[in-house]
């Protein structure tokens, strides 16, 4: 008899057919989220459950007695309840390096249209704004041959290292919890200290898990360490940032400006005073948000749980739950 596995969200057909090869299943094929009490009701004989967000913990597992495997379709996974999960003997993996490449294209994209002001300058066009040729008051910032300091030298901060050496001349600071001497070697990166970073960087690019040390690693001190004519960039998680202290510090003008496409409260909410500086790109939480790189995302998640229901250790099982 297959394992039976719930799929809390549409997924490429592809996946859905890997899937159906290898368990039976039932899928939340509808766009709006999944309910919390329809999640519990479709989970109660379930094996194996496919997902990418919502709490993962004791009060998910009493509805699930017979639940092995969680496979997040996410490289984060500050939603799993780690202790819970152990305690249960639940496996609970992610999906890490599919998207690497098209997180650093969103990083940068964020650092190219905060310092040439792209959305702002899209709106003055199409508003009628432009009819002299004095653009001065147009003006944005350069991105080549600057410094750009990356906060987390994980595997997306090593392609935002690496586009940032190689494509645009800028000397990378780095700051770590250890060094990557790899990554010195081949973009020229330099390990140095927080404050150090913040106080040498023109553009800062925050790309640290959320852990409970990395919450709030970035406050008010932090920004008022940095030059006033930095930009600070967040696609990380929104709590990595005391989002009070980050609006201040631009009402202060402490900062230049920020690209960000993740926040405290997701989605965020209309009445946000991010959503009303001129000088603050804000995107709805897309770091991985391509067509063939949700569907790499997909499959991985599918082939994670496959695994793990087979008896086998799944290839991206995350760190803390492997054994020994």
């Amino acid at each position: 008899m297959k394992p039976r596995v719930f799929i809390s969200k549409p997924i490429p057909q592809e996946v859905e057919d890997y899937i159906s090869e290898n368990c039976e299943y039932r899928i939340w094929n509808q766009e709006q989220p999944i309910s919390t009490e329809e999640l519990y009701a479709e989970i109660k004989e379930a094996d194996g459950l496919l997902t990418s967000g919502g709490v993962i913990g004791d009060e998910l597992f009493d509805q699930a007695p017979k639940l092995k495997i969680v496979s997040n379709t996410s490289v984060g996974y500050n939603n799993f309840d780690l202790d819970a999960m152990q305690a249960r003997g639940i496996m609970g993996t992610h999906t890490p390096s599919v998207l690497d490449d098209t997180v650093a294209d969103l990083v940068f994209s964020l650092i190219l249209a905060t310092a040439r002001r792209v959305p702002e300058l899209d709106r003055y066009v199409k508003e009628g704004k432009w009819t002299n040729a004095n653009d001065r008051p147009l003006f944005g910032v350069d991105v080549h041959h600057t410094t750009l300091g990356i906060i987390g030298m994980g595997r997306i901060g090593e392609q935002i290292a690496k586009r940032a050496s190689l494509g645009f001349d800028m000397e990378v600071l780095y700051y770590n919890r250890s060094r990557k001497i790899q990554v010195e070697e081949k973009v020229g990166a330099q390990y140095v200290d927080l404050s150090e970073l913040l106080t040498n960087s023109d553009f800062i690019v925050l790309m640290t898990p959320l852990t409970p040390k990395t919450t709030h690693l970035i406050g008010a001190a932090e920004f008022k360490q940095m030059k006033q004519s930095a930009i600070f960039i967040n696609a990380s998680r929104g709590q990595v940032v005391d989002e009070q202290a980050l609006i201040d510090a631009l009402r202060k003008g402490e900062i230049a400006g920020a690209g960000l496409d993740v926040y405290d409260t997701e989605p965020v909410s209309t009445q946000n005073p991010l959503l009303s500086f001129d000088n603050v790109v804000t995107l709805p939480h897309i770091g991985s948000a391509t067509e063939q790189t949700r569907s790499a995302m997909a499959m991985l998640a599918a082939q994670n749980l496959v695994a793990g229901l087979q008896g086998k250790e799944p290839p991206n099982l995350v760190p803390e739950l492997r054994r020994g």
